[in-house]
């Protein structure tokens, strides 16, 4: 298991060991790594340079390091997909080849505020439908989702088990085009944390979105808390010249 010398940094070598032991099976997601002295034993490489390598692996999300416990290979994200591309949570989901589901919390019909009609862009919003509910994939917990829509687009809404809010949106007459969403890495939170089950350690992604049609109506705006070790979101960066 000794590391080759070649002409990169030892510590770029030992992170491409780590990451080809864990891609072979010689590690497992949650399984803690032999220490420090073990590990940097068994690889030939100073503690210093394994221990550059352990923090740059962390900062990759592929370990997590529990102080006074040891470190843990982090589980692989179940879902992944391109931020430039908008699919419900339900979508996203079942294209991870797991079965959706819903744990639906309240739903509640609400006097529309100023701050809802300035969000809306509509001086004429009277109600706001507020959702709250849980995302499942094969009963696991992985997103708490709130949603706040205007009440005249759903006017008949039913909380329906396995239904997407895109779904019932475009049942009621309204389909969505596009949205505006704002990404936000949170570490642990009090309450929502506990509701997907989340250890300590485990961070949350948030994406707040505004939702228009093709109108360029605001129609839907969310806050979703995926959980970061469960979900991945990527984007394409073009070179402008």
């Amino acid at each position: 298991m000794l590391i080759k010398s070649d002409s990169r940094p030892l510590y770029l070598q030992v992170i491409d060991r780590i990451k080809q032991d864990i891609e072979e099976g010689r590690y497992e997601a949650g399984e803690r790594l032999p220490s420090e002295f073990q590990l940097s034993k068994q690889l030939g490489v100073s503690r210093a340079t394994l221990r550059e390598a352990l923090r740059m692996l962390e900062d990759e999300s592929v370990v997590i390091r529990r102080h006074g416990v040891g470190t843990f290979i982090n589980s692989k994200p179940l879902f992944s997909s391109g931020i430039e591309e908008l699919f419900s949570v339900t979508d996203m989901i079942r294209r991870g080849k797991k079965q959706p589901g819903t744990n639906f919390l309240s739903s509640a019909v609400e006097e529309a505020e100023e701050e809802d009609s300035h969000r809306f862009h509509n001086e004429e919003l009277k109600e706001i439908l507020t959702i709250e509910r849980v995302r499942t994939a094969d009963d696991e917990p992985v997103v708490y989702c709130l949603d706040k829509i205007p009440k005249h687009l759903l006017p008949d809404y039913v909380s329906h088990e396995h239904q997407s809010i895109f779904d019932q949106l475009e049942k009621s007459g309204t389909t969505i085009a596009y949205a505006m969403t704002q990404i936000e890495p949170i570490g642990y939170h009090e309450d929502i944390s506990e509701i997907l089950q989340c250890d300590p350690e485990t961070a949350l992604l948030v994406l707040k979105q505004m939702h228009y049609d093709d109108n360029e109506q605001a129609v839907l705006y969310s806050i979703n808390y995926f959980r970061a070790d469960k979900f991945k979101f990527h984007v394409l960066r073009k070179r402008v010249f």
